[in-house]
């Protein structure tokens, strides 16, 4: 473990960040490392704990109506998963900080790599924890409680892997759990719909993660960390078809959930059916032992999940 008195290596890279990143092309040196371990240099984390939160206000605004406060739900939870996806990155990096020293892909992260301290790595989490509260108070109380609870999932996830096979359902659970902050956020109350699209999500997380935990499924062998990547083996392609067919089928029951009427209801479906279209892509593209295209596929999500989302905003609009 390095020490709490080392110099941060503001240069230093991070081996599985985009090379073209901001953080590195843009961003002050001295910030840097703190930007790394927030992985702001790698935003698709930030889409995927985001995108939940937009599904949940569509969603409030087709069994509803959309009101003035969607505005701000939609621009808070924007900020809110920047902030709430760095101190979760943080939390998993000062968790795991032994396990990543000894994989090829996450050792030059900064706490193995040095760029960080470990002391400087929980202030960090604290500041971010503190500015998430901020934004998450000026919610109604009902979204305020949810947000609260949400950050047992946050704590626990990073020791899911070492005593499941399913980390991923874990990953699930705390990353879409924003679909219900959303939703409660519009008027106060929850509903079957968003409980219906947080399973669908939780489906989509495990056909996602379990794309991107192919990466290191060697690595993560000879540490003996966990994952259905390594738990699906070469059978991963129909797990993967499951899962994927499992969150349609759960958007799907989502979307009728509001009752919505025939116009909202052509719209909304069609966002699923195209959502459908993207993760069959995905399941079409699989290689399991081309890492560069697993990453390329975890990463296209991003847009799998905006379809959705911007089905939901004009459905619940029209």
């Amino acid at each position: 473990m390095q020490s709490d008195v080392s110099t941060p290596q503001v240069t230093a890279t991070v081996a599985d960040a985009p090379s073209d990143n901001w953080v590195d092309r843009l961003a002050p040196p001295a910030s840097r490392p703190w930007l790394r371990l927030s992985r702001a240099d790698r935003p698709i984390g930030t889409w995927l704990l985001l995108l939940p939160c937009w599904w949940g206000t569509g969603l409030a605004m087709m069994a509803d109506r959309p009101a003035w406060v969607d505005l701000w739900v939609v621009v808070a939870c924007a900020i809110g998963a920047v902030v709430m996806r760095g101190a979760g990155c943080t939390w998993n990096d000062i968790t795991d900080r032994d396990f990543d020293a000894e994989v090829a892909r996450t050792r030059s992260r900064p706490l193995p790599s040095g760029q960080v301290t470990l002391r400087g790595a929980f202030a960090w989490l604290g500041a971010q924890l503190a500015l998430g509260a901020l934004i998450l108070f000026t919610m109604n109380w009902a979204a305020v409680l949810l947000g609260i609870a949400s950050l047992a999932l946050v704590a626990v996830y990073p020791f899911a892997k070492r005593f499941t096979w399913w980390p991923q359902v874990f990953l699930g659970l705390a990353f879409n759990w924003g679909v219900l902050v959303a939703f409660a956020a519009h008027g106060g109350t929850l509903h079957p719909a968003p409980m219906l699209a947080y399973a669908a999500g939780i489906l989509w997380t495990l056909f996602y993660d379990t794309i991107y935990a192919h990466q290191d499924a060697e690595d993560d062998a000879l540490i003996g960390v966990k994952s259905t990547a390594r738990l699906f083996g070469k059978d991963s392609p129909r797990w993967l078809l499951g899962f994927a067919a499992g969150a349609v089928l759960l958007l799907a029951a989502a979307v009728a959930a509001t009752r919505p009427a025939p116009l909202p209801a052509l719209i909304a479906m069609l966002g699923v059916a195209g959502f459908a279209a993207h993760l069959w892509w995905q399941l079409r593209q699989f290689d399991p032992d081309s890492n560069p295209l697993l990453l390329r596929l975890f990463r296209s999500n991003r847009d799998a999940g905006l379809i959705v989302a911007g089905a939901l905003a004009l459905a619940g609009l029209a």
